[in-house]
């Protein structure tokens, strides 16, 4: 089997030959081929370049194309801080109040820059790679964490509490709901293998679980739903300890959850049984980054334990692997997981 074949059975419940390794290694890949995040994010050959450097370096199975978390919320108008050598960050909400939501013009994610550089990137590795290694095109935020960068962290959980505000935050839902469909329909236009997104806010470290299903749960479901009807399968990942919500998780539809090192795994294999394929979930900064190559070896191995009857895991770090992160370290984990 090569990447894709072995990543493609782990997605739908067949033994590969051995386990995929699909590794979120972005700012380590950058910093390893001597790219700036600054033209990482803004030339789509150099993001090319990174990821075919890395793949041929290490052997693994599945590239993760991201670049950071604010290039949706820039193509939603939110302003973006654009560092030298960190990925973008959002500076400001878009919306003053959320009762201006009806103020937002309809959104075309296709006309900004950043979400091109995104899609010409996955072009060309298409093109170099074919289906040899599984390309997976991050869509960057879910709708309930883009909401949250367009109204503002705080006055967006304020609004959640209030029954008053929620005709608002419905409303909000839905416009960048809207954002995020088109940029999956443009990803999967460009020639992913698959499609991801991340809804970090809708985890339990921020919100209860009854406000995730009211109000994460079925844009989650949508953007499933939508990446199944172009023919690709999808994943979801939340960060944080995530056992109260992964019932919840599983049944948007994904095809596999990326899991923080947070999540208990045996906890996680007991609850999703064979519905949904577990991705991740070694620690990336205190085992990846700055741990041991016995350590990583360590980790690897626990999750192969607990996932020895089932086809289902796919290893990777819980979330982005930190760029300074020791070659060895990763090494250890694709050896380990190969073993």
């Amino acid at each position: 089997m090569n990447g894709y074949q072995r990543t493609m059975a782990a997605l739908s419940g067949e033994w590969p030959d051995r386990r995929p390794v699909m590794l979120h290694n972005f700012m380590m890949a950058a910093r390893e081929a001597g790219v700036s995040m600054r033209e990482f994010r803004s030339n789509p050959a150099a993001i090319a370049r990174c990821f075919i450097q890395s793949v041929e370096t290490y052997g693994y199975d599945g590239i993760v194309v991201d670049v950071d978390t604010a290039t949706l919320a820039g193509a939603c108008g939110v302003p973006v801080y654009l560092p030298e050598d960190e990925p973008a960050i959002c500076k400001a909400p878009r919306l003053a109040s959320l009762s201006d939501v009806d103020e937002l013009p309809p959104v075309r994610v296709e006309g900004y820059p950043g979400v091109q550089v995104w899609l010409e990137a996955v072009r060309q590795l298409r093109r170099y790679f074919g289906s040899e290694i599984l390309v997976r095109g991050n869509c960057d935020q879910s709708p309930f964490a883009l909401a949250s960068m367009v109204a503002g962290a705080e006055p967006w959980m304020i609004a959640l509490m209030d029954a008053d505000c929620h005709a608002s935050v419905e409303r909000l839902l839905d416009w960048c709901g809207e954002a995020t469909v088109q940029f999956i329909r443009l990803m999967a236009d460009a020639g992913a293998h698959m499609i991801s997104n991340g809804d970090g806010p809708a985890g339990p470290s921020l919100i209860a679980p009854r406000l995730y299903e009211r109000f994460a749960w079925r844009w989650e479901q949508r953007c499933a739903a939508e990446s199944h009807r172009l023919g690709l399968p999808y994943m979801l990942h939340i960060c944080g300890k995530t056992e109260s919500i992964l019932d919840g998780m599983a049944a948007t539809g994904s095809d596999a959850l990326e899991l923080d090192y947070k999540t208990n795994p045996a906890r996680a294999r007991e609850i999703l049984g064979e519905r949904v394929t577990f991705t991740g979930n070694i620690d990336p900064t205190g085992v990846l980054a700055q741990g041991t190559p016995e350590g990583v070896e360590e980790k690897v191995r626990e999750l192969l334990d607990v996932f020895a009857g089932t086809p289902r895991l796919i290893i990777n770090a819980g979330c982005a692997i930190p760029a300074t992160t020791p070659p060895a370290n990763l090494r250890a984990l694709i050896r380990a997981a190969n073993q």
